[in-house]
């Protein structure tokens, strides 16, 4: 099973040479992960935020431009015991892929500066989106 977002590119996100600058495709990245962790934690308190960005990376495949709508997909590649990864398609809306991004997460407490063990009922929310279960 996948999660999936739309975002619309704004002119600001271009550059010089028309098309989305590289730098963008993070903050979109960022986005489809923030919704994605509202599934997890019904309230985004940032008092109480308990994910922690450990990695992230971007290929860009093809270009995309100013109003488009692409959609982000995000998926779950591995659950360990603290961290976790996640896997990002960006897709325009001829479903060509525009770009794929990876993060791993990792479940932190911010009181006492260190990695803690992912809970439980998050874990099993996570596999529900890992690619090698079936959707």
């Amino acid at each position: 099973m996948k999660h999936e977002i739309q975002v619309k590119v704004r002119a600001c996100e271009t550059d010089g040479l028309g098309h989305v600058s590289n730098i963008s495709y993070f903050i979109y990245l960022e986005e489809a992960r923030v919704e994605f962790f509202k599934l997890f934690t019904s309230e985004m308190d940032m008092k109480s935020w308990n994910f922690i960005l450990a990695h992230t990376g971007c290929d860009f495949v093809n270009q995309a431009y100013f109003d488009e709508i692409l959609t982000v997909a995000t998926s779950v590649e591995h659950v360990g015991n603290s961290s976790f990864e996640v896997s990002h398609h960006i897709y325009n809306r001829h479903q060509q892929l525009i770009a794929k991004g990876k993060a791993i997460v990792v479940y932190f407490d911010f009181e006492d500066q260190k990695s803690k063990p992912i809970p439980e009922p998050i874990k099993e929310k996570l596999n529900q989106f890992s690619i090698s279960t079936p959707s």
